[in-house]
């Protein structure tokens, strides 16, 4: 078989071959030729060991920099992107080819092989039934989820046992927090039906971001304890090794993905309310565990019972209603009824909500506020609180500092804006007061803010007088009742007991 390529696999083959057959034989067997056996026979060297390596058929571009420009480099900064080398160089050397390019970044990465950095090795763990829960917050700005037709900047956070797959989501509207993070976690616990023995979350350093060191201790106080009232250890992560927290930081980006689906194929991403919005994420979430059912019953024999109830989940702050008819919290102004001016308020702060105390009382609940991301002061304004004041000082309207957020609707403040525009200042403000007043004491807010709508698309102002008589019967139009009184001679009568044991006899 002259001329034909003997191969790595038939040399083998011939020289195991050998040991037992006589050379004709085992070349046969290997399917080549005598004078073949015999020429493998006096020189048994593989033929890829027997290749000659190729010379290159151009001179090297990069003979004459690498080793005195680019290894340099690469040893004073080892995180240096090739891209970043080949630009340099670009630079430095301007009659360069671009086309170097991919001979380079071969050539670093050859050279790192051999001379770079050691790099971090990941170690792959083997998880128990019980033994370990996760906790992460991920960002979820990116879907473009709005409610009431304003986008929502906010957070999930996320929770997994990683040997079942059990998760649970929360939707979070602030930054990290400890409130955030209590309130998701023992939903997350009492959903499972039990608590692991560990529970591990990052740093939890942009929780401790702002706080001074007695905060910071406080925070660390309030977390171990947390954990301690469902006997869980807490541990941590190394601060920015996020494959460390790997179980479940892998899954970030697969429950983002199935919520995305979900909002394409539901044609949307409007919300009317936020409970809407966190029960389309609990029934994703719901679906993702009904497909890890048995795993996760099977983890639930081995996760330790919860307590009898929860243990707190807010912070709790304590606030002086000032004259303006509101308290301020974290650079946020709240309006409450001004009966509590001067009054000393317990404030339990939740991640979307306030409840306001006084004392052991339950008096209010108000949403909670946010700085703005400039860090300017933001308002959470109820008109209901302050509409009586109001009335009686309508141009206080005119320059009020959170005029904007007073309106319930933007019907109302599309109509101050073209009462402004056409009347003075002092009448524009006292019929938008009017107009504020209405909805209050009727009730209507909503009714009243479609009917303005209506009328300023006709391009006439809204008028007070004729929105009072249709949103409210005119007093004059009442019927008058007339209530007769009777006389207690009457009462004598029914109680008389002739009247009645007379007719039993």
């Amino acid at each position: 078989m002259p001329g034909r390529h003997v191969t790595d696999q038939q040399t083998r083959l011939f020289m195991k071959l050998r040991q037992t057959h006589p050379i004709e034989v085992a070349a046969a067997k290997a399917d080549f030729s005598r004078s073949t056996g015999y020429r493998i026979a006096h020189d048994p060297r593989l033929p890829s060991q027997k290749a000659q390596p190729r010379e290159r058929r151009r001179p090297d571009p990069l003979e004459a920099i690498f080793d005195a420009e680019v290894v340099p480099l690469l040893k004073e900064a080892p995180g240096l992107r090739p891209v970043a080398i080949f630009e340099e160089m670009l630079r430095r050397y301007p009659e360069l080819s671009p086309g170097i390019r991919r001979t380079l970044e071969r050539r670093i990465r050859s050279w790192r092989a051999l001379h770079g950095a050691e790099q971090d090795v990941i170690f792959r763990q083997v998880h128990e039934p019980g033994r370990l829960g996760l906790s992460d917050f991920t960002d979820m700005s990116s879907l473009g989820v709005t409610i009431g037709g304003q986008p929502v900047a906010h957070l999930l956070y996320h929770f997994r046992l990683p040997w079942s797959g059990f998760e649970h989501g929360h939707v979070i509207l602030g930054g990290e927090s400890f409130v955030a993070l209590a309130e998701g976690l023992q939903n997350a616990l009492w959903s499972a039906g039990g608590a692991p023995h560990q529970h591990r979350t990052d740093s939890l350093s942009a929780a401790f971001r702002s706080l001074d060191a007695d905060a910071a201790a406080d925070l660390t106080r309030r977390y171990d304890a947390l954990c301690a009232h469902y006997r869980m250890t807490p541990t941590r992560n190394n601060r920015g090794v996020a494959h460390e927290n790997g179980a479940i930081e892998s899954a970030h980006g697969h429950l983002r993905a199935a919520i995305r689906d979900a909002l394409l194929m539901r044609g949307g991403a409007e919300f009317a309310s936020l409970a809407d919005y966190r029960a389309f994420v609990d029934e994703i979430v719901g679906r993702r565990n009904a497909a890890h059912g048995k795993r996760i019953a099977a983890e639930r024999a081995y996760l330790q019972a919860l307590p009898s109830n929860r243990t707190t989940d807010f912070e709790e702050v304590i606030v002086t209603v000032s004259s303006t008819g509101g308290f301020t919290l974290r650079k946020v102004f709240y309006t409450v009824p001004s009966r509590l001016i001067g009054h000393r308020l317990r404030v339990r702060l939740f991640d979307d909500r306030l409840d306001i105390f006084v004392g052991g009382t339950h008096l209010l609940t108000l949403p909670r506020g946010r700085a703005q991301a400039s860090g300017k002061h933001d308002q959470v304004v109820s008109y209901h609180h302050v509409i009586h004041s109001l009335r009686r000082k309508p141009m206080a309207l005119l320059n009020l500092v959170y005029r904007d957020k007073l309106f319930p609707r933007a019907a109302y403040r599309r109509a101050f804006e073209a009462l402004m525009a056409q009347l003075p200042e002092k009448m524009a403000c006292k019929v938008t007061v009017e107009l504020l007043a209405l909805a209050h004491d009727r009730g209507c807010e909503r009714e009243l803010g479609v009917e303005i709508e209506t009328v300023l698309a006709a391009g006439l102002l809204p008028d007070p007088v004729a929105l009072r008589r249709r949103f409210g019967p005119d007093p004059s139009d009442l019927p008058t009742v007339s209530v007769a009184q009777v006389g207690l001679e009457s009462y004598d009568a029914l109680v008389a007991p002739t009247a009645w044991m007379g007719e039993t006899a």
